[in-house]
């Protein structure tokens, strides 16, 4: 009784696409108009606690029957070859699995060395064994589903120097053929491998484990492979979707350059279409945040006043190291951060001629001007926070709403904007030129950074 459910594998999720009724025979149908994109499918009992997986290539007219007290023995597909290779595939690989168990716990009472050794050389022949079942599938079906399957469960086999490696270029060698080799076979516009739990897998091994993740090299990295992705329209639309998510707030500094890159190259040119209004707004927000303030750039001048309301532009400060500081003085994470930053530049900084630039950061509109007469009492508690911490060695700068409204008027983004300020604190290191070398880093950070760069300008 109740339905039989159709689904799907999509990366580390699942997805229903189909439900059918069961009938008093204990059987049920699926059935459409379009046939369904290929991949590895689930058939889900009523409970949704049992499901069998499937292939679905080109030929979606077949019948699976099975027991569901023993599915993996009793389990048959009629009109499928696909299946019929998938489903000796599993049996093979049961028997190995359970042959390997057994191997396994010979291991754990091996008594002497020899025994334990005979145990892991029995180990790797059904391992072998098992590998050679999926090249000898590769090789008699190399358009199948179950080949694509293969060849993306698959890693690059070493041999020789690369396999044991001896000398520092033999692990750089061994490393630089494991990376060529790491995708051979796999189709990036083979869209089957979508409706897989292995692509995604092997996609985020790849960005995580195996490449640099310094920022150039990751941008490197998608590029290539967004671009080989565009001769099939859902595997481009994954990759692209896939890599903003990944970038768009990316765990280390730098990596936005990835997003920036392809919101330049794809967004802008109008190839991303299946986002929302809401979804393309933000996108657009983030892309054009991120232009002015790229690691290694020049950063934006900024024209502010200081306290005493005389103009303190950014490239007016001339010093080894600048230390950009947006900050509030409401911000309770900001009153912490704020004295320790202070307490580092009077231990070290000062003394090597850094010199830390402080941005008053408000919440006053450029386009409400009812707002502006709030100005004085933020100005008030910014300069009394200043006073109060004996913050006077920085140098502290605001922005009145009269300059925020002449600047929005001509199109000229605000100091957030150009710096791409979110959340306070946020910490900007740049070098004498103004390039810039850290950004959305914390205290210590920027002094390891400073150090760095000292120790090696002396070397």
């Amino acid at each position: 009784k109740g339905y039989l459910y159709l689904g799907h594998h999509f990366g580390n999720k699942k997805m229903v696409v189909d439900s059918a009724l069961i009938d008093l025979k204990g059987q049920a149908t699926f059935k459409g108009k379009e046939k369904l994109p290929g991949g590895i499918y689930l058939i889900v009992n009523p409970q949704k606690s049992i499901y069998y997986e499937v292939l679905m290539d080109d030929k979606q007219n077949f019948v699976v029957s099975g027991d569901t007290a023993d599915l993996v023995n009793s389990i048959k597909v009629n009109g499928s070859q696909e299946n019929d290779i998938f489903i000796a595939y599993q049996k093979s690989s049961a028997e190995k699995y359970k042959h390997i168990q057994q191997l396994n716990a010979q291991l754990v009472k091996a008594k002497t060395k020899n025994d334990s050794t005979t145990i892991q050389d029995q180990i790797k022949s059904v391992n072998k064994s098992n590998q050679e079942y999926r090249d000898n599938v590769i090789k008699k079906y190399p358009n199948s589903l179950m080949a694509a399957l293969f060849n993306t469960l698959k890693e690059p086999v070493m041999t020789g120097r690369l396999a044991e490696p001896k000398t520092r270029q033999d692990s750089i060698d061994a490393y630089q053929y494991y990376k060529k080799h790491f995708w051979d076979g796999v189709s990036f516009t083979d869209e089957r491998l979508l409706r897989t739990p292995f692509f995604e897998t092997k996609l985020i091994k790849y960005m995580e484990q195996i490449i640099p993740q310094e920022p150039d090299s990751v941008k490197e990295e998608v590029d290539w492979i967004v671009l080989y992705s565009r001769a099939n329209k859902n595997m481009f639309k994954y990759l692209v979707t896939k890599f903003t998510s990944d970038y768009f707030y990316p765990k280390i500094m730098g990596q936005d350059g990835v997003f920036l890159m392809l919101f330049q190259k794809y967004y802008l040119t109008n190839q991303v279409d299946w986002f929302s209004e809401q979804q393309m707004k933000d996108i657009n927000n983030r892309g054009y945040s991120l232009m002015a303030n790229q690691l290694g750039d020049v950063a934006a001048d900024l024209r502010l006043l200081d306290t005493a309301d005389k103009e303190r532009n950014l490239y007016g400060v001339v010093a080894p190291f600048t230390v950009v500081c947006f900050w509030d003085p409401d911000c309770s994470h900001c009153r912490e951060e704020v004295p320790r930053l202070d307490s580092m530049f009077q231990a070290r900084w000062k003394a090597e001629g850094v010199a830390i630039y402080g941005i008053l950061v408000d919440s006053l509109k450029a386009d409400n001007p009812a707002s502006w007469d709030k100005m004085k009492p933020i100005k008030n508690k910014w300069t009394d926070f200043i006073t109060e911490h004996k913050l006077t060695d920085w140098i502290h700068v605001y922005q009145t709403p009269q300059m925020r409204a002449e600047d929005y008027s001509n199109k000229i983004p605000s100091p957030r904007q150009l710096y791409d300020v979110y959340q306070t604190p946020t910490l900007y290191l740049l070098d004498k030129d103004k390039r810039i070398i850290a950004k959305r880093v914390d205290v210590y950070q920027i002094n390891e950074l400073i150090q760095y760069k000292l120790k090696n300008a002396k070397n």
